[in-house]
């Protein structure tokens, strides 16, 4: 196993997709940090400012949409090993197909955590000079900010796994980044305009996610179109239920993996 993990993770080091990897962090904790510097209560409609705890809140929250980015590249890079046959050298090193998917997320959960660990201090450190610059003081006290920056670092660490899952599920490259891309970016949100159908959404990745981050925009978007929106789950069920997804999908990969050609 030993040999694998380190395997995968000089795979993943001498590839292009750590530098897209580090682009997309960058760009997300930036995206807050620039949201930050304009401040809530210049958006249309105005939101709460970021001297308040809903508007740190939904500062930080607003990463959330951008959680999809790491599950793209968890699923790029396992499904480019089918794509160009890579794959086949591996299984002949490794014939038994688990220990590989296990050092595939290993080393993914690690890079994910890594992802989210750069976005989170992006944005925190954006929300406290943006706070110095404007002379006010956050809305959410020290201990309250990193507890939700530690949430968005576990939130993008699952969200890698989950698209490494779903590559190993799929195997075709493009199948799988339209399904991943269209369910995370349209899928979620059209069945959360559909009254009735959407109390299902607290318990979908994207609905768990915004439990575990507490970030109620998209619900509350809803609620003010005169739908009925579903109550978020807590933080730490928003989390089970993110794990709960990881683990079906890699166990739904594991028992396929075993019985498809690699061809």
């Amino acid at each position: 196993m030993t040999a694998l993990l380190s395997a995968e993770a000089h795979r993943l080091s001498s590839t292009r997709l750590r530098l897209w990897g580090l682009l997309a962090a960058v760009t997300t904790g930036g995206f807050v940090f620039l949201l930050a510097m304009v401040g809530p209560e210049n958006f249309d409609p105005p939101m709460p400012g970021l001297a308040t705890a809903a508007g740190t809140q939904m500062l930080l929250g607003m990463a959330s949409l951008l959680a999809f980015v790491p599950a793209l590249l968890g699923t790029t890079a396992v499904t480019a090993e089918y794509r160009h046959q890579t794959i086949t050298f591996t299984y002949l090193f490794a014939p038994r197909r688990g220990t590989v998917l296990a050092a595939k997320l290993g080393v993914y959960a690690a890079a994910g955590f890594a992802y989210g660990l750069i976005v989170a201090v992006i944005a925190g450190a954006g929300l406290v000079v943006t706070a110095s610059v404007h002379g006010i003081s956050l809305g959410l006290p020290t201990g309250e900010l990193v507890g939700m920056l530690v949430r968005l670092v576990v939130m993008m660490t699952v969200y890698t796994l989950i698209g490494v899952a779903v590559g190993a599920l799929l195997r075709n490259q493009v199948t799988a980044l339209v399904a991943l891309g269209g369910y995370f970016y349209l899928g979620e949100t059209l069945l959360l305009l559909i009254p009735g159908v959407n109390t299902i959404y607290p318990f979908l990745p994207g609905g768990a996610s915004a439990g575990l981050t507490g970030f109620t925009f998209l619900a509350g978007a809803v609620a003010q179109t005169g739908i009925s929106a579903p109550q978020l789950l807590s933080a730490p069920f928003g989390a089970l239920v993110l794990l709960g997804y990881v683990t079906v999908a890699a166990v739904v990969a594991f028992t396929t993996s075993l019985r498809r050609d690699v061809t």
